[in-house]
């Protein structure tokens, strides 16, 4: 028995044991992986030698390193370069100092000969806003009329315009101009006709001479002005004032340059009356007061602004017990704090005079702010005391010498104690104002820089030259919110033309998404190079009345209601004005010589202020067309972005290290390992930079050159063999190596320049030059920038750059000939492989269909752009080459040539690959752009010569993909991806998804890819973003429930239900709305998922249109308007982890555990990514490139301003400070005293009302 059970046992264990034999087969198979990894490895392969061979063979690299053979490669001395331009720079901004101050000499002595003049009020002049030119149809004469103009009490007058002939010139970036006159802007707050205006308009009218000589003297001169301290500017040459702006907001009295050369720098603290009297009217005058104040700052001036009443309180509560740098972003947080306040009870002056006085003390003595001037604005109603004990204390201690001017503003039509207040201004060489209107506020307010300037004008013979930040030309700030609400305008009216046509479906959270998206993506355009704006600084020097006496009349007070006019000499010491000379920054630029730097070489200046004057991350628009907030307070330390892991606004000690020296004009040295962000700030490369930086003499700037370690040290030169004028002595024929019309020049570059003459293209002028170097006796010009005024026909010329671009169009002449099909006798059909042979064998027509080629080019280290185009018949010979021609003339500059460089030390024999961001979303064909950098190495250097490339079709590229991996990647279960070095979407099944950053795509991958090492996080810091804050006409602050507070809240309120009416209407227009419908559904974006639909959009009626759709569309569709605001965003980008035997690319996919399978693509800088479809996908991982804001954790109170200025940088002060005299003490000139006069009529009134109650 037991032996059966054994034997029955035993029986069992061979059969369950042949069953899990027979099992085995199919155990194995079970784990079997939907992704072949070696069927995978053999498309990368097979893709990037079919690509590899055809970059080869269109672009015959290697003939072109051959063509490079007799060149050499030298070492590059940073410290001799940045020397050079250094003087390059000084050389050029003396002669434009030399230019103002003969303009300030010549004003100074025509003023003083016509001081005797009679003021002609129907003097002729220029006028910028009213000149005609030849045809222009002449204003009628207005009849004569009895109306008097009411503010000046006498006749209106009227002068005909002149008539003028204006010519576009190039040099003044074709805007019209004539170099015989100078034409005079006005602006609209100033009467033309006025006696002091017109007759300083009359005799600064012989300035035109001296403007007419100085551009004799130096043709590269801009705009000349004479800005006066009545008000008007005089500009040479004549020109006519742009109208395209809505408002003329101009005054040369409120621009930088005229503000600092008129004062020197200045701190001021602003006191402001907050007792309940500071309503309605009063309260309007006075925060006009405080913002024009406030408009006459700079950034080497410091502010603050303090509301009394009971207590004393910063408006902006973050600026307490400091005085702040008075740059566009500070100003701004001012600006909105002020508009905050709101008055309270009654006004304690001894407490802010003493807090006033205090602060400036303490500022003095801890070395902080200005160090020269001081004053104390105060805006009030009246003052109940003189409070001279204050004074007395605080600033009356070092007799005749005052340290602190007050300036006071007496606000209202009627007030009683004007005489303490004045009295305060007249003790305190100050200078005191009556305000009783809003229009008459800044010409009131201006009074106090003749009275700052009175140090400088006694001192007659001290003139300081003062350069300006970077500005834009005439543009003012406050246009930036003005467009900003005429954008946002466009977008409302946007809306409800959409929900017209579309309806509800508006209302679908995706819709409402995209919206947004597309929207956002608009203000993140910012771009570095625009033509849109001027960019600028300027050099002027103030411009002094030299007599030391005048007559003036004025009203005196005689007894208590009478006034009467009188006339009496004086002591004075006025300031006339301001002359100047713009600097263009491309003018400044063009004397750096980026060739001398190379490839992602580059130059900035930096100001005192550790400011940038220019640097090529230096943003100052976004959305194309609106000038930034804060666009020229830009610290060099908020561009160069060291490669460390600190957070946002925590500097790397070492580079603020640099920063002082460089603010202190010291000379240097440094390497740093930073961050470069490219490609509108989508791309970024880690890399390690050599920094070089000395003064600019005689300025308050200092020049910084920079260029990569890596392959900047060592560039390419010619042999003396090769130079210009020994190839011509052997007869070659300098025009010759520049044939045909397939090449192109840097644009921006200075090869060769003729002093006055100019030419319809860069090329044009090139050959006019080289015919010129062709004839006997051509010497090169000694300098770039200076040209002896006896030499008014000069030129001069950019040796070095000229030589070696020369020498480049000899040795690559062959290259524009297009490349020989069915033939092996052209110099780049010599193919090294069997590929490439066959590939030259291919019929033409053939060739371009298969591969799709339309365009090859070489671009050289010497700004040379060359290319020839591919056509497969004779129809497609135009438009191809004129189009690459005109997008991709910038050489070294250009995005595909830097990348290439970069990637040279990458894979050396690899070809860059990239398509336009989100091109998949456009309708238009799309061209993949592939380049090559070729290097020359000689004597164990090696230096980058050029970089070739060619341009094809994305089709082409999508079908020869589809034909390596056949079906395998249109089937459901798998998605196949090429990605760029940068996560970008080169081929997808999908065509839409091209040009889309894949961690939108499919974030969890890309998280997955992150985590392997095959990307990068690089987070890069945006100090120059633009947020939009929400505009709420709440606060805190109690407000006033006045009637017409109601009446505007029932008006608005009707507004929204006529435009909910109008719209309800509007909605049913027949035909319109399926129309758009069919437009509107096929639109593709590039934004993240939507959010979830929101619960109340599907509360519908009957008829699937409910009210809660009615609430939620007007909810959304009315406009939330928003204002600008400076904010720091932050930006992931990514790059692939250059390891060349990356583990993860010998991993093979195992289930849904990684499912998927990436491999490099051979020769390039692509990646190949198989992913296994049939995987869950976790659609809420969104990776994106997109901005996002900086959460500093700030108090509800605090703002990036108030961040900022609690971290505040090193400055260096100006050299030129004057700020007091001793005969100043004897200017008793401090402003008119109040006429008041009682109104008798009111009196009775109120007596008979009185009785009568």
């Amino acid at each position: 028995m037991a032996w059966s059970h054994l034997l029955a046992w035993w029986r069992l264990c061979l059969g369950l044991l042949s069953v899990l034999v027979c099992l085995a087969p199919c155990v194995n198979l079970q784990p079997a992986e939907n992704i072949n990894y070696n069927l995978v490895h053999s498309w990368a392969d097979k893709l990037g030698m079919e690509l590899f061979h055809l970059g080869d063979f269109i672009t015959r690299r290697k003939e072109v390193q051959e063509s490079f053979k007799d060149a050499k490669v030298v070492s590059r001395n940073g410290a001799s370069i940045v020397d050079s331009m250094a003087k390059e720079i000084e050389m050029m901004m003396d002669l434009k100092v030399s230019a103002v101050r003969r303009i300030m000499d010549t004003a100074e002595n025509t003023a003083l000969s016509h001081q005797n003049d009679m003021a002609d009020k129907m003097f002729s002049y220029y006028s910028a806003k009213e000149m005609l030119e030849p045809g222009d149809p002449v204003p009628p004469i207005p009849t004569p009329a009895p109306d008097m103009d009411k503010d000046i009490g006498e006749p209106l007058i009227y002068v005909q315009p002149k008539v003028v002939v204006l010519e576009p010139r190039p040099e003044f970036h074709n805007t019209p101009v004539n170099f015989s006159v100078s034409s005079v802007h006005v602006p609209v707050n100033v009467f033309d006709r006025a006696p002091d205006v017109i007759k300083a308009i009359q005799w600064s009218e012989n300035l035109d001479q001296i403007f007419r000589d100085n551009y004799k003297n130096d043709p590269t001169l801009s705009w000349q002005f004479f800005g006066s301290s009545t008000g008007f500017m005089r500009q040479f040459p004549a020109s006519k004032w742009r109208k395209d702006v809505p408002v003329d907001l101009y005054d040369c009295r409120l621009r930088s340059w005229y503000m600092e050369a008129a004062t020197s720098p200045k701190d001021i603290v602003i006191l402001m009356d907050g007792s309940g009297s500071m309503l309605g009217q009063r309260l309007d005058i006075a925060k006009h007061v405080v913002n024009t104040i406030l408009d006459t700052l700079g950034t080497n001036d410091f502010v603050n602004i303090f509301t009394f009443d009971k207590e004393v309180s910063p408006v902006v509560p973050c600026f307490e017990d400091t005085l702040i740098q008075a740059n566009l972003g500070n100003i701004r947080e001012l600006k909105e704090g002020i508009e905050l306040f709101r008055p309270k009870s009654i006004a304690n002056y001894t407490a802010a005079l003493t807090k006033a006085f205090e602060l400036l003390e303490e500022t003095k003595l801890s070395s902080r702010g200005a160090q020269c001037n001081q004053a104390i604005m105060i805006i009030g109603d009246g003052a109940p005391e003189n409070n001279r004990e204050v004074f007395e204390l605080h600033n009356w201690r070092d007799p005749p010498y005052k340290p602190v001017r007050v300036f006071t503003y007496l606000i209202g039509k009627e007030v009683a104690n004007w005489d303490d207040i004045r009295w305060m201004a007249c003790e305190n060489q100050g200078y005191y104002v009556h305000l009783s209107d809003t229009a008459e506020v800044r010409e009131m307010v201006l009074n106090y820089i003749p009275v700052m300037a009175r140090p400088l004008v006694l001192g007659r013979h001290d003139h300081p030259v003062i350069w300006s930040q970077v500005y834009a030309d005439i543009e003012d700030t406050k246009l930036s919110d003005y467009l900003w609400d005429i954008n946002q305008c466009e977008y409302q009216k946007a809306d409800v033309l959409e929900y017209w046509q579309v309806h509800d479906r508006m209302l679908e959270p995706s819709e409402m998404h995209r919206r947004k998206y597309r929207r956002m993506k608009e203000t993140w355009n910012q771009p570095v190079d625009s033509n849109v704006y001027q960019f600028m600084t300027t050099v002027s020097m103030p411009i002094y009345d030299r007599r030391e006496n005048a007559n003036i009349t004025e009203e005196v007070l005689i007894n208590e209601a009478l006034w009467e006019l009188q006339t009496r000499e004086t002591r004075i010491a006025n300031i006339l004005g301001v002359a100047g000379t713009d600097v263009p920054i491309n003018e400044i630029k063009k004397l750096l010589s980026p060739f001398t730097l190379g490839v992602n070489g580059y130059a900035f200046i930096v100001t005192n202020n550790g400011y940038v004057l220019f640097h090529p991350d230096f943003r100052p628009i976004f959305q194309g067309y609106i000038l930034k907030p804060a666009y020229n307070s830009v610290d060099m330390i908020e561009v160069e972005l060291l490669d460390d892991d600190r957070p946002a606004r925590d500097f790397n000690p070492v580079l603020m290290t640099i920063r002082d020296s460089i603010i202190n004009q010291s000379t240097g040295s440094k390497w740093m390992l930073v961050k470069n962000h490219f490609d509108e700030m989508k791309r970024v490369a880690r890399i390690k930079r050599q920094y070089y930086w000395t003064a600019i003499k005689k300025t308050p700037f200092t020049l910084v050159i920079s260029y990569p370690e890596q392959y900047g040290v060592s560039h390419m030169d010619i042999r003396a063999d090769q130079e210009i004028h020994r190839i011509s002595i052997k007869g070659t024929n300098l025009r010759s190596v520049f044939s045909g019309k397939r090449w192109k020049i840097h644009p921006d570059w200075l090869f060769c320049k003729h002093s006055n003459r100019t030419f319809k293209t860069p090329e044009i002028e090139l050959l006019y030059f080289l015919e010129r170097m062709s004839e006997p006796g051509w010497r090169w010009p000694g300098s770039r920038s200076a040209m002896p005024p006896e030499h008014a026909a000069a030129m001069f010329c950019d040796r070095q750059l000229m030589q070696a671009l020369v020498f480049d169009a000899r040795v690559t002449g062959w290259f524009s000939n297009n490349t020989s099909f069915n033939s092996k006798d052209d110099k780049g059909t010599s193919a090294s492989s069997p590929i490439a042979v066959l590939m030259g064998l291919l019929p033409r027509n053939e060739f371009k269909q298969r591969f799709g080629v339309t365009v090859a080019f070489l671009a050289t280290h010497s700004g040379l752009t060359r290319w020839h185009e591919f056509h497969s018949n004779a129809a497609e010979e135009s438009g191809v080459g004129e189009t690459f021609s005109q997008n991709n003339t910038r050489a070294i500059d250009e995005i595909w040539y830097k990348r290439a460089v970069d990637q040279h030390f990458v894979r050396e024999e690899s070809f860059v690959y990239s398509v336009p961001f989100d091109a998949g979303e456009s309708n238009s064909e799309i061209l993949v752009t592939a380049s090559h950098a070729v290097f020359h190495n000689e004597g164990g250097k090696t230096a980058p010569a050029a970089v070739v490339g060619f341009q094809f079709q994305h089709s082409a590229l999508y079908k020869l993909f589809h034909n390596i991996t056949g079906n395998a990647c249109a089937v459901d279960d798998k998605d196949c991806y090429i990605l760029d070095n940068n996560g970008y979407v080169i081929i997808s099944t999908r065509v839409h998804e091209t040009g889309r950053f894949f961690g939108e795509v499919n974030g969890a991958i890309m998280k997955r890819l992150l985590e392997e090492n095959v990307y990068r996080q690089v987070t890069v810091y945006d100090y120059q973003a633009v947020c939009f804050e929400s505009k709420n006409d709440n606060n805190a602050s109690s407000m006033l429930l006045s009637p017409l507070f109601h009446l505007l809240r029932v008006g608005k309120w009707l507004l929204h239900t006529a435009l909910w009416y109008i719209v309800q209407l509007l909605q049913w227009a027949p035909g319109v709305s399926s129309h758009y419908a069919d437009m509107y559904g096929d639109s593709n974006d590039t934004e993240p998922p939507p959010p979830e639909p929101h619960p109340e959009h599907h509360a519908r009626n009957g008829n699937g249109h409910g009210k809660k759709d009615d609430d939620l569309w007007l909810r959304y569709l009315t406009l939330h308007r928003t204002r600008l605001k400076p904010c720091d965003m932050k930006r992931d980008l990514y790059t692939l982890f250059n390891e060349k035997d990356n583990v993860v690319y010998n991993m093979t996919a195992h289930a849904c555990e990684r499912p998927f399978v990436v491999l490099p693509i051979p020769f390039s800088n692509l990646i190949l990514l198989v992913i296994d479809q049939l995987c869950p996908r976790d659609g809420s991982v969104v990776l994106t490139v997109n901005p996002q804001p900086i959460d500093y954790h700030l108090s509800v109170n605090d703002s990036l301003a108030c961040y900022k200025q609690a971290r505040e940088f090193n400055r260096m002060r100006p050299h030129s400070c004057i700020s007091r005299h001793a005969n100043e003490s004897g200017i008793k000139l401090c402003g008119k005293a109040c006429s008041v006069y009682a109104n008798l009529g009111l009196l009775l009134l109120c007596h008979i009302l009185s009785r009568w109650l």
